[in-house]
């Protein structure tokens, strides 16, 4: 295996923190949401730099971009990388650093191959997921899950947001509602920030995902009837906001009930209507995010949060509706994937810990489809999803360094023998 050495980690570390400037806040965070005007931006300008490297750019019927290397004609591609678009007034790090890293690492296994230190068996494809935030489009992770036949790309191209617009035409609306043909995996890596603060609480450079975290939302409705704020009386309202506010604070006193750091919940979105300042709220509409590292735990917590719905919507005479949705078991990642990450950290001189993944990822439907190699690097103070999400330049070159030595792993067929 050649030695880890990138040669141009300045230009890497350029064209990451270059992509701020796309939906770029107040804050030093990045508002890019799928679909957007600045999500087509940097999209532009991912394509132009592959090109200007001698990439091959494909844009699928579900607007995935692909930068593609071809080694070898006709054979399948090690696909390796994240996604662009960003949470409202979120990280910069988040996604974009997988990408940026995933470019680089392809730019300097070309060079390796060129030079005659790598044998490939296989090309590389850099790929922008679509849509993996899920902020403006339900679903998350929903291009990765159209390409690997999880989700039907027409339901999803349907979907709107709740403005109306629909993903068709928000991809048409920026340019990137492709046609081309996707490539076919042989395998799939993916870099990302750890979105979490193990790795900082325990001074580990290099994180090898073993498993992702059981995930289940409930959609809840809670159906009252729309009154005058100041004409009708408190016995006869039917107020859908407080009893909903009862809900939003039960989600988060469910986790006292399992064992400390085993289950997550939260309720991130919450929308009133008809929100004016002179009517009692008629409807709200929430969701609530369960998950855990046993799949019990979050069972139990949402049977619970089920029954107190039911316990709510008697006490107050109104309708609460609670639907399951996005249940995602969990997806482990080969074992011998994370030993090919320990090797490759420790050929790069850094130390390595096994860790599971409590966030979604594109690697998680990737996992179902193709082996597949997940790696952290560390996130100052565990802070994602936010403005002050922030991980050192050092510990960003460190994960492209092994994130680089993984792929050349796998376009060398470090992993063939775990293909069906």
């Amino acid at each position: 295996m050649t030695t880890a050495v990138i040669q141009d980690t300045d230009q890497f570390l350029a064209d990451f923190h270059d992509t701020w400037q796309f939906g770029a806040t107040a804050r030093n965070g990045v508002d890019r949401q799928a679909g957007t005007a600045e999500h087509g931006r940097i999209r532009d300008w991912f394509k132009q730099r592959a090109e200007e490297e001698g990439f091959e750019v494909r844009v699928d019927s579900i607007g995935n971009v692909f930068a593609l290397l071809t080694f070898i004609p006709d054979a399948d591609f090690v696909l390796t990388g994240s996604h662009l678009d960003s949470q409202p007034l979120g990280g910069r790090f988040d996604g974009c650093f997988g990408v940026i890293a995933a470019f680089h690492a392809a730019i300097e296994l070309k060079r390796r191959v060129e030079a005659g230190e790598v044998i490939p068996q296989y090309n590389v494809a850099v790929v922008d997921w679509f849509n993996e935030e899920g902020a403006r489009f339900a679903p998350s992770i929903m291009g990765s899950s159209v390409m690997c036949g999880f989700f039907d790309r027409d339901e999803m191209l349907a979907v709107k947001d709740l403005g109306g617009t629909t993903v068709r035409e928000a991809l048409e609306s920026i340019g990137y509602l492709g046609e081309d043909e996707a490539p076919v995996p042989a395998s799939y890596a993916e870099i990302h920030i750890e979105q979490g603060r193990l790795l900082e609480r325990h001074a580990i450079a290099i994180g090898a995902v073993t498993q992702s975290w059981y995930t289940q939302k409930l959609n809840v409705k809670v159906l009252g009837e729309q009154s005058h704020t100041g004409a009708t009386i408190m016995k006869d309202r039917h107020d859908a906001l407080p009893a909903a506010s009862l809900l939003v604070l039960k989600t988060e006193e469910v986790v006292e009930e399992f064992e400390e750091e085993q289950i997550v919940t939260s309720v991130g979105q919450f929308n009133v209507e008809p929100n004016s300042p002179i009517v009692v709220p008629r409807e709200v509409n929430l969701v609530i995010d369960l998950r855990g590292h046993r799949r019990e735990d979050v069972e139990k917590a949402r049977q619970i949060l089920v029954d107190y719905c039911e316990e709510v919507a008697r006490a107050r005479d109104i309708t609460i509706e609670a639907v399951d949705f996005d249940i995602r078991d969990h997806q482990r990642y080969p074992d011998d994937g994370v030993v090919l990450t320990e090797k490759a950290a420790a050929n790069t001189g850094v130390s390595c810990m096994r860790i599971e993944t409590m966030a979604g990822h594109d690697s998680v439907p990737l996992n179902r489809k193709v082996p597949t190699v997940m790696i952290f690097v560390p996130s100052e103070g565990g802070v994602s999803h936010c403005e002050r999400e922030f991980t050192a330049d050092e510990d960003l070159v460190q994960g492209l360094i092994v994130h680089t030595d993984i792929v050349s792993r796998l376009i060398t067929g470090d992993l063939d023998h775990l293909k069906a």
